[in-house]
């Protein structure tokens, strides 16, 4: 099928979600749930030849974010069911207004129409964008890249089996068949057909949406997440943060890629971070080299997202340089202080303008599923319409619906 007779076909399906009840769509995500939990054995195979094609060409960490597992599948399936438990946005009165002359104004929840997702090699992101997509009432049209496309497809075509048992239109959820940059290009242009266009990627993609889309784009995904570790940071919960943010899942996008260090406690911090990272290069400012003998830190360093087991470090004299080094190489993603100094804590906070910001937390919690959307859409770096982890509410936009009884303007 075409890229443009998917188009078509999205258009169609849009009018028949228009009306669905909040019970419908619960029955159909847990039918979807279902569905892909007993094609496992299909997934896992289709995942298995995107592995033998393309793992040899990926480093250790990019395949394991294409890899899929039982378990993973399992999870996939319990983020539908997390998200059929949510309360339903549609139709949620925001905000409501009684003027003078009767008239009863309430800005209304709606869904935005048909929402396409162009995503790289993370299997999964099929079924997260497609369950929130559908429980806000929206058409999904997903386009993976050609590395995860035949896991991709096993999974569309479990959660579309699961929409047609539910007794819904199957091209609720549609998966382009075409990973070539033409298909991407017409979902970018698709003026009229696509309502809201979210990449998921790295910076390549993003930048391509943002310069060549002529329809409305939310930006995502590229995270520079700094850990900030204070002259008063309790060190042994330093190491443990340090140590989740940047090893737990390298390849993810709220891993942390930098690391700033105070000056005061350098010389007892590094030493240990070294010897409890021993499978992480560090890369490193000329003061931080003497602690962690690790390789230079060149030119952009400290501007890479580097989703692999290398991380960038340099000593600051105060949380005040900190800031200015975050401000000037944040991508806008998720930093952390660790501190037990509440002034410290309180400034960085404020003075840091990133969609999350922690206190003695680690950046792997930037995440739907842990912040209880269910899962996300994406990971949202902008500032208008939706920021941070995107889930129902942010797949919502609104209209207002004015009732009265023969007003007129005069």
């Amino acid at each position: 099928m075409t890229t443009q007779e998917i188009l078509k076909n999205a258009a169609a399906a849009r009018r028949a979600l228009a009306g669905l009840q909040t019970d419908d769509k619960n029955r159909a995500l847990l039918a979807m749930a279902e569905h892909l939990e007993k094609a496992a054995p299909a997934i896992l195979a289709a995942n298995a030849e995107d592995l033998k094609i393309f793992g040899s060409s990926m480093t250790v960490v990019m395949q394991d974010r294409l890899r899929l597992t039982e378990q993973r599948i399992r999870e996939m399936a319990q983020g539908i069911r997390d998200v059929a438990a949510l309360p339903d946005p549609v139709g949620a009165v925001l905000e409501r207004i009684e003027r003078p002359n009767g008239m009863v104004i309430e800005k209304t929840a709606v869904a935005i129409g048909v929402v396409a997702i162009i995503y790289e090699s993370r299997p999964n992101v099929t079924s997260d964008a497609a369950a929130l997509a559908f429980k806000s009432g929206n058409v999904c049209i997903l386009r993976s890249g050609k590395e995860a496309w035949r896991s991709a497809k096993a999974i569309a075509d479990a959660l579309r089996q699961g929409l047609v048992g539910a007794g819904l239109p199957a091209d609720s959820v549609q998966l382009i068949e075409d990973t070539s940059r033409q298909s991407a290009r017409e979902l970018m242009e698709a003026v009229g057909f696509v309502d809201l266009l979210i990449p998921r990627g790295g910076p390549g993609l993003i930048n391509a949406c943002l310069e060549g889309a002529k329809v409305p784009v939310i930006q995502t995904g590229t995270g520079i997440c700094h850990i900030y570790v204070d002259a008063y940071a309790d060190l042994e919960m330093a190491l443990n943060i340090v140590e989740n943010a940047k090893t737990s899942r390298p390849s993810v996008c709220n891993a942390a890629e930098v690391c700033l260090v105070h000056r005061e406690i350098a010389e007892a911090f590094l030493p240990r971070l070294k010897e409890r990272l021993k499978q992480v290069e560090f890369r490193c400012d000329p003061e931080s080299l003497a602690y962690l003998q690790g390789t230079p830190a060149g030119e952009r360093d400290f501007d890479t997202e580097f989703l692999d087991y290398i991380l960038a470090v340099r000593v600051v004299a105060d949380v005040e340089e900190a800031l200015e080094h975050i401000a000037a190489h944040s991508t806008g993603h998720s930093e952390a202080i660790v501190t037990e100094n509440r002034e410290n804590a309180a400034l960085f906070t404020t003075a840091v303008d990133s969609a999350a910001v922690y206190v003695n937390v680690s950046t792997r919690f930037t995440d739907g599923g842990q912040f209880g959307l269910g899962c996300e859409m994406g990971i949202s770096t902008q500032k208008l319409h939706a920021r941070g982890p995107m889930g129902l509410r942010e797949l919502t936009t609104y209209k207002y619906i004015v009732r009265g009884n023969g007003q007129i303007r005069g």
